[in-house]
């Protein structure tokens, strides 16, 4: 005999189907309590190695400019501060002197940034000899040592001492980057899709390059970057390591998805909207550019902007085309050798030094809130214009 449901809770069926919904709810609460605290480890870890990177230490020093410090600048400081101020803080003096002969022989106070020894020392970092301890604990007791926000981070590019480290350089580098990434895979990508979704026949033809689009968007990103070395380096001649080469690369990587996501805003649309122009006489070209378009672009640039929050965060395709080299001096052309924050916080956790882990920490903070900033304003675009029908 059939057995029927009665709906009556009493039912052992009934309630057997309750329970494993229960579990199941459990299941889905704890994986997402799982997910949230992984995250949420992550973000402390990676804040609490970083955030000290905002703040460095100074030392205030007098300058001397005598006549050896016209050629090591390091003996413009007494012998005991030589340890204690960074090299770079005093290695432009012989250039000053040179400049400005007026400066031989007199002398005045500054404040420098201090070694990276010491910087660590006083975050509690690293230990130092006794000496130096007792010579750092006696200035800081005279009030010669001070704590102050590391504009140097933001405003300096890469240096071999971490004191002096920024991401100047690499910042300017990820925004050329960005911006031939958009100029050479939002046309192309938007225009594709227009043609694939509204023009194109459903042939075998076009649904061999639907299929490979989608592939694409799967393809490790590596193989992008060994396909922009073959292409844009060895047959056309782009300079290795140059922005050009790796925002054309990076363009390659976000084509697909800016197709996909186009045709899917394109898609959303009604085709009565379509219809109704038909119907008043307009082309398929007028519909397209005049009903179509305006009322998918939000979903078009919310993709585009996803895409290239995803080529902000790549390095393995950069790799291969050389930009992950020591860039000092930030580049003044399409052309010069670059480098892109991924890159260069990659670079910083190569390095063995300890000051360099928390510039890493705080290259990667910078990186997430871009991240974070440019998926937001993809959500709230998205939000503010989407139209629900």
């Amino acid at each position: 005999m059939e057995r029927r449901l009665t709906g009556s809770a009493s039912n052992p069926l009934i309630r057997t189907r309750y329970r494993r919904e229960a579990r199941f709810k459990s299941y889905t609460v704890i994986a997402l309590f799982v997910a949230f605290g992984i995250i949420a480890a992550f973000f402390t870890d990676i804040i609490s190695q970083g955030y000290t990177a905002f703040w460095r230490t100074e030392v205030k020093v007098t300058l001397d400019y005598n006549e050896r410090a016209e050629r090591i600048g390091r003996f413009a400081l007494a012998e005991e501060m030589r340890e204690v101020v960074s090299r770079g803080a005093v290695r432009s003096i012989p250039l000053e002197i040179r400049n400005n002969p007026e400066l031989a022989g007199i002398q005045r106070e500054i404040w420098a940034p201090a070694y990276s020894r010491i910087d660590q020392y006083r975050k509690g970092n690293e230990t130092l000899p006794p000496e130096l301890k007792n010579l750092v604990d006696q200035l800081e007791a005279d009030g010669r040592i001070r704590t102050t926000f590391n504009w140097a981070f933001f405003n300096s590019g890469d240096s071999k001492l971490p004191e002096l480290a920024g991401i100047f350089s690499a910042a300017v580098g990820s925004l050329m980057v960005l911006a031939i990434t958009l100029a050479f895979a939002f046309p192309i990508g938007v225009m594709a899709a227009i043609y694939l979704e509204e023009f194109a026949p459903d042939n075998k033809l076009t649904q061999t390059i639907e299929v490979n689009i989608n592939n694409l968007a799967a393809v490790p990103s590596i193989i992008f970057g060994l396909l922009g070395l073959a292409v844009f380096i060895n047959t056309f001649g782009v300079p290795r390591s140059s922005a050009l080469v790796g925002g054309l690369t990076l363009g390659l990587m976000t084509l697909p998805i800016i197709i996909i996501s186009t045709r899917a805003a394109l898609r959303a649309v009604p085709d009565p909207i379509r219809l109704g122009g038909f119907a008043m006489g307009c082309s398929r070209w007028q519909v397209v550019r005049d009903h179509v378009m305006p009322l998918s672009l939000p979903g078009i640039l919310t993709g585009t902007i996803i895409g290239l929050a995803q080529a902000m965060g790549e390095t393995a395709p950069l790799i291969i085309v050389g930009m992950i080299a020591y860039i000092p001096d930030a580049p003044s052309s399409i052309f010069e050798s670059a480098t892109v924050l991924p890159a260069q916080v990659f670079t910083w956790a190569s390095e063995p030094r300890k000051a360099f882990v928390e510039k890493t920490g705080a290259g990667i903070i910078v990186l997430l809130a871009i991240l974070l900033t440019l998926n937001a304003t993809a959500v709230l675009l998205r939000r503010k214009f989407e139209r629900r029908w």
